[in-house]
């Protein structure tokens, strides 16, 4: 009887224990595990190969609102290598338009977290060459490289824009 009792309570703590420890994650958590798996490349990293013509596919996963604050200029650049596809659609629209599954692709959104989580789900998928742009659009921004906007390519510098010369 005494045994019986003690496996007992043995197992109501054990599924205690493994009941808190298998909380959901978190939103960041979430992010987080996504950047780990995928890396962050730094905006100068990314400047550095598209100055050198490298061949590297830019896949904004913003919403279209978003895109409408501006984007990484792709006019000096490769266009064809720029592509915007909604975070929400990339699963079912990815494969059109990057058919290359050993391609380098750098996945980029506002500030990070949704272009971490586009970047891990193009991996599932089997794209084996893929990242996150750090800090997003935001760390481009930040890192001092031009936006493209509807007034043209301009460097935002603490809430302020000035036009960059071409």
């Amino acid at each position: 009887m005494k045994n019986g009792l003690a496996t007992l309570l043995i197992a109501a703590a054990l599924a205690t224990t493994t009941t808190l420890a298998a909380q959901p994650m978190g939103k960041m958590d979430l992010i987080n595990q996504a950047k780990k798996s995928v890396g962050e490349m730094e905006p100068a990293k990314l400047k550095q190969l598209l100055d050198d013509g490298e061949d590297v596919i830019v896949l904004d996963v913003r919403e279209s609102e978003q895109r409408a604050e501006g984007s990484i200029p792709y006019d000096e650049f490769n266009q064809e290598n720029f592509h915007a596809i909604t975070r929400g659609n990339l699963e079912w629209k990815v494969g059109n338009e990057i058919k290359d599954k050993d391609a380098h692709i750098v996945t980029y959104c506002r500030r990070g977290g949704r272009g971490a989580l586009a970047a891990e789900v193009l991996k599932e998928m089997g794209y084996k060459n893929v990242t996150t742009l750090k800090g997003g659009l935001k760390g481009w921004v930040k890192a001092g490289y031009p936006v493209k906007t509807g007034l043209g390519n301009v460097i935002l510098n603490s809430g302020s824009t000035s036009q960059k010369k071409k």
